[in-house]
């Protein structure tokens, strides 16, 4: 996330390198994104960028023509360059460069004078460039969900875990800043991944076959996602207050005492180690307000918005042409029209809201009045006061009243209120007793039931023995542990029995 109060409006008398780039001269490093010669700028900087790739970092003009003489052997655009001096002074202006004096081309006092330059990127104008090739690279595969990031982040968060307790800084600085990048692209990708569905919405306006075409991938590859977050997303909790009971004071020590910025002092170190820590806890450790939950309510709203629009899509095409194509080809008729008269006539046609309505209205059942009754001698038709009084026809009438029965409300309310006081005393009864060595009653068995499904659900390691399996419901924990041999759980319903696991219920 970028820190806006960290751009500087003014230079400190004390900075040096880039934290001297006040708030102008940081907008100033893209002029030559929106230059004249834009085009001519971008090649030069690529030539630079070619020359500082073959570790040729100090560039002077014969050799950034060198390079440009390169660049064009692959991309006949490079030939447009013109002068290169005066691009590079300008660049120079704009400090994207940096001008410095080379008085080792000096051959004679001449060209002493003739003061050789030599240039090369500045720290800021670098990444100003690279920022302008993102923008030019970037492509629709770069927004998607990365579901396979989850593992590794929960492979991590044990690895950081371990490193703590072990007391190992260096190996707690490099587990907690990959954990922070990987969140932090996970982040960039989610939110680019959602601004291509809105994208992807107002391009089927005009061109629905686009939509059409990446419809499925869209759907099977969000719903995956979600599937991936909801396996996970207990077991990172679970993991992140493991690695928290290690010491959080201890891992920031750790963390910051590892860190190798040289221009930043120890306080500021452990300040920015514990916002980091504090994001990744943000992230899976908040049950009600986590960021992981906010990701799965946007992925599933993502959904519903994708089936909606594919419904309307159909809808549109069910009949060969959209309603929004019927419109835009009346407008242009009426736009086309030589004279007022003639555009109300093709208003009468299309809409016929000129002559009186209730002229029109049919009777309720046309076959009881013969058609050649006069209209002096038939009954009347019955009209809407709304079609007499305003011209509009009668709407639909609102819902009728909905009759609740309250009494009935109050009994389900109450039977499930008692129905989660039993299945909370069962559970309380299965963790304080176990289940093994006696017979569950039916509301143990029910609740036995539905942790089991819970943890064979997830089938990821959830501790550190291999093959184990674990779920939580209603404030007790159940664990499925491989053993040698099976074991059994007897039931009102019958015998249990476990092939090569064992469980143990605990609160």
């Amino acid at each position: 996330m970028t820190d806006v109060s960290a751009v500087p409006e003014s230079a400190d008398e004390d900075a040096f390198g880039i934290d001297a780039f006040t708030l102008d001269d940081r907008l100033r490093l893209f002029h030559f994104a929106a230059a004249e010669k834009r085009h001519e700028y971008l090649w030069l900087l690529r030539a630079f960028d070619r020359g500082r790739a073959n570790y040729q970092v100090l560039l002077h003009a014969s050799d950034a023509a060198g390079f440009l003489k390169r660049l064009a052997a692959d991309h006949p655009g490079v030939a447009a360059v013109g002068d290169v001096q005066s691009l590079l002074d300008a660049l120079a202006d704009w400090q994207v460069l940096d001008r410095s004096y080379d008085g080792t081309r000096a051959a004679n006092l001449a060209e002493y004078r003739n003061r050789h330059y030599v240039y090369q990127f500045t720290q800021a104008g670098y990444r100003a460039y690279r920022a302008v090739e993102e923008v030019l690279g970037a492509r629709l595969e770069d927004a998607q969900l990365s579901r396979l990031v989850f593992p590794d982040i929960l492979a991590d968060l044990h690895a950081l875990a371990d490193a703590n307790a072990a007391g190992d800084a260096e190996e707690v600085y490099r587990k907690l800043g990959r954990l922070d990048s990987v969140l932090g692209e996970m982040a960039q990708r989610a939110a680019r991944f959602y601004l291509m569905l809105g994208d992807l919405a107002r391009t089927n306006d005009t061109r629905p076959e686009v939509f059409l075409a990446h419809k499925d991938a869209l759907l099977a590859h969000m719903r995956e996602f979600t599937a991936e977050l909801g396996r996970y997303a207990p077991l990172l909790a679970e993991a992140v207050e493991e690695t928290a009971a290690t010491g959080v004071d201890r891992m920031i020590e750790h963390a910051a005492e590892a860190d190798e910025r040289l221009f930043r002092s120890p306080a500021e170190r452990l300040e920015d180690w514990r916002q980091r820590w504090q994001g990744i806890v943000h992230w899976f450790a908040e049950r009600e307000h986590s960021e992981a939950e906010r990701l799965q309510d946007a992925t599933v709203t993502a959904i519903r918005s994708i089936l909606a629009l594919l419904r309307r899509v159909t809808e549109a095409r069910r009949g060969g042409v959209s309603r929004e194509s019927q419109l835009r080809h009346l407008a242009q008729w009426f736009a086309s029209c030589a004279s007022d008269e003639d555009a109300h006539a093709l208003f009468q046609a299309a809409f016929g809201l000129g002559a009186p309505r209730h002229i029109a209205v049919p009777y309720l059942d046309p076959e009881l009045i013969p058609g050649r009754t006069s209209w002096w001698e038939a009954e009347p038709v019955e009209l809407a006061r709304t079609l007499v009084q305003s011209g509009r026809s009668p709407g639909l009438h609102g819902p009728g009243r909905i009759e609740r029965n309250e009494a009935q409300r109050d009994r389900l309310r109450g039977e499930q209120l008692k129905q989660q006081v039993e299945r909370r005393t069962a559970a309380a009864s299965l963790a304080a007793d176990g289940a093994h060595g006696r017979v569950l009653d039916e509301a143990e068995t029910r609740v036995l039931l539905a942790l089991m499904d819970v943890a064979l659900a997830a089938r990821v390691p959830a501790s550190r023995s291999v093959g184990a399996a674990a779920g939580s419901a209603h404030g007790v924990r159940l664990t499925l542990t491989p053993v040698q041999g099976s074991t059994t759980v007897h039931t009102v319903r019958g015998n249990l029995h476990l092939n090569g696991l064992r469980l143990e219920v605990t609160a």
